[in-house]
C-alpha cells in the first residue's frame, strides 16, 4: 500500500507536468541513459565470457528473452481490455516497453508511474492504467512461483530449500487470483487514485474472470522463451542441456519474481543472481553460475532496450505519417 501511495502521489505531481513536452524529454533521456548504464556495466562484467559462448548463443537468448516479454505485455494488455481499454498491440507494445525502462532507476515505482503515464497518453485512465499494472504484476508473481515450486525441488535442492518460503506462497499467490478477490484487491489498491478515477469519469473498476484468464495463460506462456534464454546460455556454457533444462526454468522464474518483489534494487539487481548462482549448481560450478548470471542480465537488458526501440521508433513513424 505504501508504494501505491507513493505512486499516486508521484502521479499527482506529473499530471501537472504531462503537458510540458521539455520536462517529458528530459525524463525519456534519464531512463534510457539508466538502461543505457545498465548495459555498459554488464557488458564490463560479461564481456570475456559473451567472447567465448558460440555465435549462435547470444542472439538466441536474446531472441527468447524478447518472446517472453512480449507474451508479458499481451498479459497486461488483456487486463487493460478487461478493465474497459483494449489498445491495439502496437500501442501496448510501446507504452509497455518504453516504460517499463523506467525499472532501471531506482525504486520499480518509476516503471509503474511511467507506464501508467504512457497509456494517459492513448486516453486510458489512470486507474485502469495503474489497476492492469498491478494485476499483471500479481500475476507474473503468482505464476512465477508457481513454475519455480514444481521446477526446482525436482532440479535443485538447494535452492528449493533455501527459498521454501516462497515457493509455499505460490497457492496463496493463485487464489488470490480469484476475480472476487482481484475485485476486493483493486479497490483497495485504487483508493489513492480516486481522486484522478472522479475527475476522468472512469467508473468503477472491475475485471472479468476472462480477462484474468488470459493474463495467466500469456503470462505461463512468458516463462517458456524466458527460461530458455537461460537455458541457451547454460548450454553454452557447458552444461548438459538435458539435465540443464529444469533448473535454468526454475531459477529464472523465482530470480524474476524475487528481483520484481524488491523494489528499492533496480530490475532486481543482485537479487536475481544471488538466485541464479545457487539455483544452478546442480548443473553448473560456482563460478560459471556466476558468469550465467551476469550473462543473463546483460541478455534481458538488451531485449528491453530492443523492444523499447522498437516502440519508439513504431511512434516516431507513426507521428510522421500524420
Amino acid at each position: 500500500m505504501e508504494s501505491t501511495a507513493n505512486a499516486a502521489g508521484v502521479l499527482g505531481i506529473l499530471s501537472r507536468l504531462r503537458r510540458n513536452r521539455a520536462v517529458r524529454v528530459v525524463l525519456l533521456v534519464l531512463v534510457c541513459a539508466a538502461a543505457g548504464w545498465a548495459l555498459h556495466v554488464h557488458w564490463k562484467q560479461a564481456r570475456d565470457a559473451l567472447l567465448d559462448l558460440p555465435p549462435w548463443a547470444p542472439p538466441a537468448a536474446v531472441l527468447a528473452g524478447m518472446a517472453g516479454l512480449a507474451a508479458q505485455m499481451m498479459a497486461w494488455r488483456a487486463l487493460l481490455a478487461g478493465l474497459g481499454s483494449p489498445l491495439p498491440r502496437r500501442l501496448a507494445a510501446r507504452v509497455m516497453f518504453v516504460g517499463q525502462l523506467g525499472k532501471y532507476l531506482p525504486g520499480s515505482v518509476w516503471a509503474f508511474v511511467a507506464q501508467v503515464e504512457l497509456a494517459r497518453d492513448h486516453a486510458v485512465p489512470r486507474s485502469r492504467g495503474a489497476a492492469a499494472t498491478l494485476l499483471a504484476v500479481a500475476v507474473t508473481v503468482a505464476t512465477g512461483l508457481a513454475v519455480a515450486a514444481v521446477a526446482l525441488p525436482l532440479s535443485s535442492a538447494e535452492a528449493a530449500r533455501r527459498w521454501w518460503w516462497a515457493l509455499a506462497l505460490a497457492p496463496l499467490f493463485l487464489a488470490a487470483l480469484h476475480p472476487r478477490m482481484v475485485a476486493w484487491g483493486i479497490g483497495l489498491a485504487a483508493r489513492p487514485f480516486a481522486r484522478f478515477r472522479a475527475v476522468a469519469g472512469a467508473g468503477p473498476l472491475d475485471v472479468g474472470g476472462r480477462a484474468i484468464a488470459a493474463a495467466l495463460a500469456w503470462t505461463l506462456l512468458a516463462w517458456v522463451p524466458l527460461g530458455a534464454h537461460l537455458w541457451i546460455l547454460t548450454w553454452a556454457v557447458g552444461g548438459d542441456p538435458l539435465s540443464s533444462l529444469g533448473p535454468a526454468a526454475g531459477a529464472y522464474a523465482l530470480a524474476w519474481t524475487l528481483g520484481l518483489l524488491v523494489v528499492f534494487a533496480p530490475a532486481g539487481l543482485g537479487v536475481r543472481e544471488a538466485v541464479l548462482v545457487v539455483a544452478l549448481a546442480p548443473v553448473v560450478e560456482a563460478g560459471a553460475a556466476l558468469v550465467l548470471a551476469v550473462l543473463s542480465r546483460l541478455v534481458m537488458t538488451v531485449a528491453d532496450l530492443a523492444w523499447a526501440g522498437v516502440g519508439l521508433l513504431a511512434s516516431r513513424r507513426r507521428a510522421g505519417a500524420a
